[in-house]
């Protein structure tokens, strides 16, 4: 999967992919965000391709990315870890930002909070990103600390995969 693939937003196509794969294009996509304060660490397992839209998996994993950037204030990292288990495969996206307030943790799904200032957030990022993981069936978690950083946790199921013509 590359550029031209993740390029084709409006294509809500369903087939069988890689998240790795995803990941891959969309810290292609982020790499000017990132690439001057966030050193990126992965820890990718081999896993399963799964069923899905990576159009709009990877539109996830860019908001996610580029949030972690705007969190972190000089430098720090970004750790990206996947695995699977029976039913699910998982991504965790942990930045060492500037955290989430508590208070904060319970709306920022909702859609137009931002804590951002004025003009530099939509508060549809994390919306549209749960809305994208529901509607795959699977759920988005987050766990943050004030001054330490946050850590978002997808869960997709492992569907059969399409049938593959030989």
């Amino acid at each position: 999967m590359g550029l031209k693939d993740f390029s084709r937003l409006d294509q809500a196509v369903t087939d069988n992919v890689s998240l790795n794969d995803c990941i891959e294009s969309a810290l292609l996509i982020a790499r000017n965000t990132l690439k001057y304060k966030v050193e990126v660490l992965k820890r990718l397992e081999d896993l399963p391709y799964i069923r899905c839209t990576a159009s709009q998996i990877n539109q996830v994993l860019l908001n996610l990315f580029t949030n972690a950037a705007q969190a972190i204030e000089d430098k720090g990292y970004l750790l990206i870890k996947t695995w699977t288990d029976e039913q699910q495969v998982y991504v965790s996206v942990q930045d060492t930002g500037k955290g989430i307030a508590p208070q904060h943790l319970a709306k920022i799904f909702d859609p137009f909070f931002t804590t951002k200032p004025v003009g530099q957030g939509t508060g549809l990022g994390l919306s549209i990103s749960y809305k994208i993981i529901q509607q795959h069936g699977g759920t988005i978690r987050v766990v943050s600390q004030v001054g330490k950083g946050t850590r978002f946790v997808i869960a997709l199921p492992r569907h059969a995969v399409l049938a593959v013509a030989a």
